[in-house]
């Protein structure tokens, strides 16, 4: 299939190789040329800028977004709405907030152009393991891009989970759940480190994945993580947190769900902000395996 992409960042890069490398012809865009062209070499049609990327595609078009939530995406959706024509259709993949995907669906839908939202997993490793897919929107333009997710996505490792905001809904939450399971991690390599059992952590943390009840790709990463720097000395215990887990916790509390082990996971974040534990440098290594995170380096 034919698509564009926008936004060439970890992720969009990652993406957009992915789908070269299944044959699907990829028009791509970003405003740092470098990376265009980086993926250009790889067999994309690198772009300067939104409007020639809609030339470059056939209609009815299929436009993906891997660009930062917010403003970013409201000024791309608007300018888009400006270029494309009656039954093209936009796919927001970035980390955007449900209800922001309501009201661009409903922006567009007005000019005739259709929406889609898709929470995407799978950090920097899904160019070699693929991207876990929550696709939101109507079910025909589901099936209509189903060749692509089939594409960026592991055997059954995508899902129609129903109308637009749907997809960054589960996602949202799924973030929210990434939270909690790594604060206990965290937690628990910080109760070892301040036992008198010393312990060599990459090796635990390669023990607890063979057949343990705690065995996870997070444990994995733990274990990557822990190989290159045994204590974690090389990075500060500064974790950021990007959206998600707070939506997840504003989502809580409008249901009236009890969510200690998230909402506590997301305050320690903004704690590690003014302490460097060594439970907050096991956070920072994992976001940095998982998703290429930037982390403070120790001074």
């Amino acid at each position: 299939m034919q698509m564009g992409i926008v936004g060439l960042g970890k992720m969009g890069a990652n993406m957009t190789k992915r789908l070269l490398q299944d044959k699907h012809q990829i028009v791509a865009y970003d405003p740092n040329q470098a990376a265009v062209q980086e993926v250009h070499q790889q067999g994309a049609e690198g772009v300067s800028s939104l409007e020639n990327l809609v030339k470059a595609l056939k209609p009815p078009r299929t436009v993906w977004l891997m660009i930062p939530a917010g403003a970013p995406v409201d000024d791309c959706v608007k300018a888009l709405g400006g270029l494309l024509s009656n039954g093209d259709l936009v796919i927001d993949g970035g980390n955007s907030y449900y209800k922001d995907d309501i009201r661009h669906a409903a922006e567009l839908g007005k000019l005739g152009i259709k929406y889609m939202d898709a929470g995407v997993s799978g950090g920097v490793w899904g160019l070699q393991i693929g991207f876990c897919l929550m696709v939101g929107g109507d079910e025909a333009d589901f099936r209509r891009v189903e060749p692509l997710l089939k594409t960026l996505a592991p055997k059954e490792g995508y899902l129609y989970c129903g109308a637009v905001g749907s997809g960054h809904f589960v996602k949202m939450v799924h973030n929210g759940i990434e939270y909690g399971l790594m604060q206990a991690y965290a937690e628990g390599f910080e109760i070892i480190e301040k036992s008198p059992y010393k312990q060599d952590m990459a090796k635990l943390s390669h023990l607890w994945n063979q057949g343990s009840v705690v065995r996870s790709w997070l444990l994995e990463l733990a274990e990557n993580a822990f190989t290159q720097d045994h204590d974690l000395t090389g990075i500060e215990g500064f974790v950021e947190d990007s959206g998600e887990g707070r939506w997840t916790v504003h989502q809580a509390v409008d249901a009236g769900v009890a969510a200690p082990v998230i909402t506590l996971s997301l305050y320690n974040r903004f704690l590690s902000r003014s302490k460097n534990t060594f439970s907050n440098r096991v956070l920072a290594a994992l976001r940095h395996q998982f998703g290429g995170h930037a982390v403070v380096k120790a001074k």
